[in-house]
């Protein structure tokens, strides 16, 4: 709701998207972009109307702040007057005044529950929603009894600990045997052993203060058949623990994931590197102490702190190279996390992101997204349609497709940029076709120059329907797609109108 990011965010079809009724940035005002936001906030001007006072504000208060100059909103638990953002906001006043004189959690949580709104809204704040008086037992309204019958999902998993002389393992229990090590992200920071595992669509949170002290290295493994999970610390001294430690915050918890925050951790730039005129590659380290595998078709929020705010972004995670990377196993375990981004020079982040030197650090979440491999499975015709840097999403699908999948007849990217220039890994993608035939590109420029022999235009219902030749009359296809917001919306319009079912077509974030 504070702070959009690229354009291809949220991409169709996502839950973001989906909740919003596809939600789109609106043009603002000279004067009123992010970062003259952030001098507002830095201008020493009362923004609450509380003159620096903190108040405890009930239900009945909350709702009588309900209008553009006079707007409170409550955000899990937080009240902000966002009267003062609404000419700042990117979607739009009636998007927050969806929540006007209301508790907004909800519908943030539905739109990007990312965002690290405290950091934008922190002049703005109002003070803390009062307490409700408890309700006496066996006086609960009927909504409140229905809330408290067992809800669908996944059973309960559970944990339990054991030691040798020199290691404590934690024996995570999921119940499902769908695990696999990037269902896994575990951080150790000091004494604080944090690990989050993932189970169809709910978080299982261990968070813990160890009783010693452990080696900051430590091993992750995973057994399927019985969807158990080992986490293996090593003792820094050889004693014998009396107990694992105390429970921190939300310790032992099992929630649905769209109700749990994102966790960050701070990566080290290794490289960085250009790939065209203006998109770069960049290699970040992740902690030694970290475990953390983003699944193929999942993003990450990279979050660096401009002007003393701290700005959020969504990236796609690539492999190094598409032709060196090729043919490693997908799961390998690996340090390094790969990004190509399109650096804009008026933007707010990306020239921020660009100034970094070698050794400096960016803040990595928790990966996201929907899409899930066995979309694929038996997939004999895949599409790819990248309009940009939306080809990015497309990398480790490419991957995946050409050494995992057994089913696998062809494979195409249908790839859209201005110029020649923009083409990222051009050269790569060539090699790629060269060698496996399976897989064949098409390039297509908007504004090509005269000597330009290849195809030119935007997406359209004649080019698609000249690429996307199935190689069997009835083989099983799939198609994937991502661009900015009117390319992947106009796409996916397309698709549907040459008989594409939604069950056929996936949009990613790029």
């Amino acid at each position: 709701m504070l702070n959009v990011p690229s354009q291809a965010f949220p991409a169709p079809g996502s839950q973001q998207r989906v909740a919003s009724q596809g939600r789109s940035k609106v043009p603002l005002k000279q004067g009123r972009s992010l970062m003259d936001w952030i001098r507002l906030t830095k201008s020493g001007k009362d923004l609450t109307g509380l003159k620096g006072r903190l108040i405890e504000v009930t239900e009945e208060e909350l709702k009588t702040h309900n209008k553009k100059d006079d707007c409170w909103i409550c955000i899990r638990g937080l009240v902000y007057n966002v009267s003062p953002y609404m000419e700042y906001h990117p979607g739009g006043e009636d998007e927050l005044m969806r929540a006007a004189g209301a508790d907004g959690t909800d519908l943030f949580n539905e739109v990007h529950r990312w965002v690290n709104y405290e950091s934008m809204l922190k002049e703005c704040l109002v003070g803390r929603m009062a307490v409700k008086p408890a309700v006496p037992k066996g006086m609960l309204p009927k909504s409140q009894v229905t809330d408290t019958l067992p809800r669908e999902g996944p059973s309960s998993p559970s944990y339990d600990w054991f030691q040798t002389e020199s290691s404590v393992t934690i024996a995570i229990y999921t119940k499902q045997k769908t695990i696999s090590l990037d269902s896994v992200i575990v951080d150790l920071q000091g004494d604080s052993l944090r690990a989050e595992t993932f189970i169809k669509d709910h978080s299982y949170l261990i968070h813990i203060g160890l009783s010693h002290e452990v080696q900051e290295n430590f091993s992750v493994r995973v057994i399927e058949n019985v969807g158990k999970v080992d986490i293996v610390l090593q003792k820094r001294e050889n004693i014998s623990w009396k107990c694992l430690g105390e429970p921190l915050e939300k310790h032992d918890s099992f929630i649905p994931k769209k109700d749990t925050g994102l966790s960050y951790r701070r990566c080290q730039l290794i490289s960085k590197e250009d790939v065209t005129h203006d998109t770069r590659l960049f290699c970040l380290m992740l902690p030694p102490s970290t475990h953390l595998q983003v699944p193929i078709g999942h993003h990450v929020y990279l979050k660096l702190s401009v002007t003393g705010a701290e700005i959020v972004k969504p990236y796609t995670p690539v492999s190094a190279s598409l032709l060196s990377g090729f043919r490693e196993p997908v799961s390998s375990p690996n340090k390094y996390i790969y990004f190509l981004i399109k650096i804009y020079p008026d933007g707010l982040f990306t020239p921020e992101l660009d100034r970094l030197q070698i050794g400096d650090c960016v803040s990595v979440s928790s990966p996201e997204g929907d899409f899930k491999l066995s979309k694929l499975q038996e997939v004999e015709d895949l599409f790819l349609l990248a309009a940009g840097t939306g080809f990015t999403p497309m990398v480790n699908v490419l991957n995946y497709a050409l050494t995992c999948m057994p089913s696998l007849r062809k494979v195409k990217l249908i790839f859209f940029n201005k110029t020649e220039d923009d083409i990222i890994w051009r050269c790569q993608l060539e090699k790629l076709a060269f060698k496996d035939k399976r897989f064949d590109t098409e390039f297509i420029l908007s504004a090509p120059s005269p000597e330009w022999n290849g195809k030119q235009g935007h997406v359209s219902p004649a080019l698609l329907s000249e690429f996307l030749q199935r190689s069997l009359e009835n083989s099983r296809v799939f198609l994937c797609i991502c661009g900015p917001t009117p390319f992947t919306d106009e796409g996916i319009r397309l698709l549907h109108d040459l008989n594409f079912s939604n069950d056929e077509i996936h949009g990613f974030t790029a």
